[in-house]
C-alpha cells in the first residue's frame, strides 16, 4: 500500500523555541495513526500545520504527492475536529454540518441530502434543529465529527476530541469514531495524551517528545518493546530499573547496560510460603512486602518493596487476590527473559 500522506522534515518555531524538530512521517491510505505524548510536545501544532492553520518554518506536506504548502485550509481536502468542538453557537446542528459544504458552493439539495446521511451516521436525527448549547458534550463532538466528514476530506485530523468528556461517554464515542473511520476507510491522524486511548484505537502510534517522534510502531510493538526510558514510562506503568537495581533483584545479572524495564504484569507475585513450582521456569525469587494495593477494574495493582526497591505488580482481578493487603509478605518471581534493555535518550 502506497504512502498517502507524507511529512518531510517538518519544522516549526515559536519565537526562539523549536516546537517541531525535523518531523518525518508517512501514513498509508485508510490508516489510523495516533500522535501520543505529553502536553506541549508538538502534537496539536503538527495537526494545525497539516490543516494549514499554522505556517511551516521548514519541510513539506504531501497528500497524494501534491504539495499542500501554498494551499489555503479550505483547499487542502483535510477535515479537522477540535477538542473544544468549535461549533457555531448561532447555527443549528444541521446548519453547522452544512457550513463547510455551503462555503464550497455545494447545492442546497446536495447539502441537505449529505447532512441527513451524516445525522443518521452519528445518531442525531432528532437534534437537527437544535442549537449547540442545548446538546451534551458527547453530542456536540458528534456534530463536530459529522461537520468534518461533510466535505468528504481525504484526511481526518482529530485533536484530542475526547479529552473534555466523562469516562463513559469517552469510551462510547471512541468506539464510534473507530467504526466510522473503518467504514469510510478514512486516513486519520489522532492526537491524545491518553495511552489507553491510543492502544485501543490505533493501527500505529507515534510517540512524541520535545517536538520529535521518538518511536513509532504498532500498539503491541510499542507496549512490549519500548526503546527508551521515556517511552517505557509513557506507555504504561513499566518498572524502570538502574543497573545496580537489576543486579540486586536478579542476583548478579550484569549486561553492561545502564537502564532496564520490566512490565508490571510480567512480575509474578507468590504468597509467602508458596512453592517455587508456582513460578515460571527460570525465574529468580525475591522476598518482599506489599506497600500499597489499588483496584483498577479488572486489574489489582500492588506496590511491592523488595531489596529496598519498589516495584509495580499488576494482578488479574479474578478473585484469587481478594485477601492481598498492605504489609503482606510475598515472594516475587522475576524472569530474566522479561527484562528489557533501554537505550539512552536520543541514542
Amino acid at each position: 500500500m502506497n504512502d498517502y500522506l507524507k511529512l518531510q522534515g517538518i519544522r516549526k518555531m515559536f519565537g526562539d523555541t523549536c516546537v517541531l524538530d525535523n518531523i518525518d512521517l508517512e501514513i498509508r491510505e485508510g490508516e489510523f495513526v495516533t500522535l501520543l505524548g505529553p502536553s506541549g510536545c508538538g502534537k496539536s501544532t503538527l495537526l494545525r500545520c497539516i490543516a494549514g492553520l499554522s505556517e511551516l518554518d521548514g519541510g513539506r506536506i504531501l497528500l497524494e504527492n501534491k504539495d499542500l504548502a501554498n494551499l489555503p485550509p479550505r483547499k487542502r481536502e483535510v477535515g479537522m475536529v477540535f477538542q473544544s468542538y468549535a461549533l457555531f453557537p448561532n447555527l443549528t446542528v444541521s446548519q453547522n454540518i452544512e457550513y463547510g459544504m455551503k462555503m464550497r458552493g455545494v447545492s442546497k439539495s446536495a447539502r441537505r441530502s449529505r447532512c441527513e446521511e451524516l445525522l443518521a451516521l452519528v445518531d442525531l436525527e432528532e437534534k437537527r434543529d437544535d442549537y449547540p448549547q442545548s446538546l451534551s458534550g458527547g453530542q456536540q463532538q458528534r456534530v463536530a465529527l459529522a461537520r468534518s466528514l461533510a466535505v468528504q476530506p481525504k484526511v481526518l485530523l482529530l485533536d484530542e476530541p475526547l479529552s473534555a468528556l466523562d469516562a463513559k461517554i469517552r469510551k462510547n464515542l471512541r468506539a464510534e469514531i473507530r467504526d466510522i473511520q473503518k467504514r469510510f476507510n478514512m486516513t486519520t491522524l489522532f492526537v491524545t495524551h491518553d495511552q489507553e486511548e491510543a492502544l485501543i484505537l490505533s493501527d500505529r502510534i507515534c510517540i512524541m517528545n520535545g517536538g520529535r517522534i521518538v518511536q513509532d510502531g504498532t500498539p503491541e510493538g510499542l507496549y512490549t518493546a519500548p526503546r527508551t526510558e521515556f517511552v517505557a514510562r509513557f506507555m504504561g506503568s513499566y518498572n524502570v530499573l538502574t543497573r545496580p537495581e537489576v543486579m540486586a533483584l536478579f542476583h548478579g545479572i550484569d549486561s553492561g547496560m545502564d537502564s532496564f524495564a520490566i512490565r508490571p504484569e510480567a512480575v509474578t507475585l507468590l504468597h509467602e510460603g508458596a512453592g517455587q513450582q508456582e513460578a515460571a521456569a527460570g525465574a529468580q525469587l525475591v522476598n518482599g512486602m506489599i506497600k500499597s494495593v489499588s483496584v483498577l477494574g479488572n486489574i489489582i495493582r500492588c506496590t511491592v518493596e523488595a531489596e529496598g526497591i519498589r516495584l509495580t505488580v499488576d494482578l488479574l482481578n479474578d478473585g484469587r487476590w481478594l485477601r492481598v493487603g498492605e504489609g503482606d509478605k510475598v515472594t516475587l518471581a522475576l524472569n530474566p527473559s522479561e527484562l528489557l534493555h533501554l537505550e539512552r535518550e536520543g541514542a
